[in-house]
């Protein structure tokens, strides 16, 4: 696994981070933070805590070796606090907390944030250098600011992404995998955390962060949604195919795929013709150059499809193996276990839960060539107690909030 300088600390060592959310949105973000350094402390209900944690338990999802790997994923390394936010003394808590803290997370609606006492303005009189960072479902202006939204609905439908990738004879819209949107919001709202924290550093002031489901999926699918927009048409997707034969994907002899994405095509045509064993197509006239392949664009691909349909998948590895333009084979989520790249530059950790091996998927960014050390995410209000102890209670306080419903 790569390492680094022995002497370099964590990114964000000595950042505390005060989460009040739930579900997957903020919480990763809260989580990234985590990663690399932050002390992160996660408010959920007393009672009920994160919904999250009820996917396992209620059946919605497996549990794997006992373990709630969705919650496991998104509130690794984060200590946990129930605080009964509907009362007022479990609402002095929360801002004794913001009282010493750098960055606060929600994913609450405005409503309920105002409702609850921890509105943007409430948590500023309390600490005006604190970076308050909100993750909503559509953004935090407009008529539907309020509006709940999961990825689902903000990201996935909303956005034109379902659309892009939905037949016009399909049942119904095109499922997308679980917490899709959520994990690219989160980095976003991750890097926004980190751009406000670095303006303080240099200003002193504090900040308000914004994403949203929304946004981030307008950013993600950008390229073709501004085609739509300036071709005043749907830019197609499922039947818009490339010009450019050796920009398509070919399926093998044993039913696999092969994406080939080469782009200059007249630098690499020649290349891959001799690794496909056919150095003749490089001199045929049908083939010579771009602007031939594509004016016989059939003929190529169809040339390219027998070559590809003839040997299984192992064997086309081997011979590819020392081609230089950009290729790759599908794999499946198993395969990606064991692929040499995920696990040399360690974009899976293994953390220990009680004695069961749980894998994690690190943070997409190493800093210093580091793999970030991941640390199991907390059950629920597990440190109710440690946390009030920091904040100066003593036993005698701590039991009555516990027996009162405070905590």
């Amino acid at each position: 696994m790569p390492g680094g300088p022995a002497d370099a600390l964590p990114v964000f060592d000595g950042v505390q981070v005060l989460e009040v959310a739930q579900w997957t949105f903020a919480p990763a973000a809260a989580a990234v933070l985590a990663d690399f350094g932050a002390s992160v402390i996660k408010v959920e209900d007393p009672v009920t805590g994160d919904p999250q944690r009820a996917l396992t338990t209620s059946g919605v999802m497996p549990a794997v070796g006992g373990v709630n790997v969705v919650t496991a994923q998104t509130n690794r390394g984060k200590r946990s606090i129930g605080l009964n936010l509907r009362d007022p003394r479990g609402q002095e808590l929360l801002m004794e907390l913001v009282d010493r803290s750098d960055v606060f997370v929600t994913n609450f609606r405005g409503p309920a944030r105002a409702k609850l006492g921890f509105d943007e303005d409430a948590v500023r009189a309390r600490n005006p250098r604190i970076i308050y960072a909100r993750a909503t479902g559509q953004g935090a202006r407009g008529p539907d600011a309020d509006r709940g939204g999961y990825d689902f609905t903000a990201y996935w439908m909303r956005s034109g992404i379902a659309a892009s990738f939905t037949a016009e004879d399909a049942d119904r819209p095109l499922p997308q995998p679980p917490a899709f949107g959520d994990k690219a919001g989160a980095m976003n709202l991750a890097f926004g955390i980190a751009a406000a924290l670095y303006r303080r550093e240099r200003t002193g002031q504090g900040a308000t962060v914004d994403v949203s489901l929304l946004g981030t999926a307008l950013w993600q699918h950008s390229s073709a949604v501004l085609y739509s927009w300036g071709l005043d048409r749907e830019f197609p997707i499922l039947t818009g195919r490339s010009r450019n034969p050796i920009g398509w994907s070919y399926r093998t002899a044993d039913g696999r795929w092969i994406a080939l994405m080469m782009i200059e095509s007249d630098r690499w045509w020649p290349d891959l013709c001799r690794h496909l064993d056919r150095p003749d197509l490089i001199d045929d006239r049908r083939f010579a150059d771009a602007a031939a392949r594509a004016e016989n664009l059939t003929e190529c691909v169809a040339v390219l499809e027998g070559l590809f349909a003839a040997l299984p998948l192992a064997e086309w590895e081997r011979r590819l193996a020392t081609l230089a333009g950009p290729w790759a084979v599908q794999r499946t989520m198993l395969e990606t276990a064991e692929d040499p790249q995920v696990v040399e530059n360690g974009y899976a950790v293994s953390v220990d839960y009680d004695g069961t091996d749980v894998r994690l998927m690190s943070a997409p960014v190493q800093f210093d060539e580091r793999v970030p050390e991941l640390g199991r995410a907390p059950e629920h209000a597990e440190h109710s107690e440690q946390v009030l102890l920091e904040l100066g209670y003593g036993w005698d306080a701590i039991t009555e909030f516990k027996d009162s419903g405070v905590v």
